[in-house]
Order: C-alpha cells, then sequence, then structure tokens
C-alpha cells in the first residue's frame, strides 16, 4: 500500500459484515472531505492449517476469489462509480496485524464494531478492540445501522 504522504489514506477493513459496509461508507465520505484516498484493505486467513496436515491449497485462487468478492461487494455497497474510486488491497495474514500496518501513516483507520465468522473474518469484535488500542493514526469504529 502506497505511504508516501502525497494524499491522506483512509484505511478501511471489509470482511463482508454489515458493520464492514457502514464502515466502508463511513470511509469514503471522510476521504472526501479530506482530499484523501480510501485504501479497502480485506485480511483472508487459512484457517485450521496449525498442527495437522492438511489438503493442498492453492493460495493464488483463494486470493483472487477474495479478490473478487470484494470488487463486487464494493460495487454493491457503493455503486460503481464510487467503488472504482477506491483502492483495493487483499493480504493474507492475522487481520489485526495487517490493519495496523497499513494504518501507518495513514489519516485514519475506519473498522467496523464488529465482523463476521468464518473465511471471511477480516473484522472480528476482538480485531477493532485491537487495533483501537495499538493504532498509530486515529481509529473510527462504525456501527451497522442494523445494530
Amino acid at each position: 500500500m502506497d505511504k508516501d504522504g502525497s494524499e491522506p489514506r483512509v484505511i478501511v477493513g471489509i470482511d463482508g459484515s454489515a458493520a464492514s459496509y457502514a464502515a466502508l461508507r463511513w470511509a469514503v465520505r471522510y476521504a472526501g472531505l479530506v482530499g484523501g484516498v480510501v485504501d479497502a484493505v480485506a485480511v483472508w486467513e487459512l484457517p485450521g492449517l496449525y498442527g495437522w496436515s492438511a489438503p493442498a491449497v492453492d493460495m493464488d485462487v483463494d486470493e483472487d476469489e477474495t479478490r473478487q468478492r470484494m470488487r463486487k461487494e464494493l460495487t454493491d455497497v457503493l455503486g460503481a462509480d464510487a467503488a472504482g474510486s477506491v483502492r483495493t488491497h487483499v493480504v493474507h495474514g492475522n487481520p489485526a496485524d495487517v490493519l495496523l500496518r497499513a494504518a501507518e501513516g495513514a489519516e485514519a483507520v475506519v473498522v467496523g464494531s464488529r465482523g463476521r465468522g468464518g473465511f471471511a473474518r477480516a473484522l472480528l469484535g476482538s480485531v477493532s478492540q485491537h487495533v483501537s488500542h495499538h493504532a498509530s493514526c486515529p481509529v473510527v469504529i462504525v456501527r451497522s445501522e442494523e445494530d
């Protein structure tokens, strides 16, 4: 992710939950106010690969699927025009660690109040809490309209 400081970056974590979509909408509005750009980050992990032998996993296919799902979700949530202005990043790793690294030098990091479980979990409540305690920039925690 570009961290050269040429324009304010607003980082937002996306995981397919209603709270992450609310965070995305908030991040886009805020970036518009500060003349910044939105970096939407989707984090994926391979669950359950510790301590046992798993079948072969094609990490490129998993990343491609995550990237395609993310693009569709951005378009569904924001509309095609606004979604086109959001930079997307699909990163393999621990969600909290990835978001904290992405937030270095950012104007703000925006997360949902709680995420969803399973494969797409990028923002569980514990991740939002961890980010709020350790980020080097302001953190905005957004609740979904459903909460």
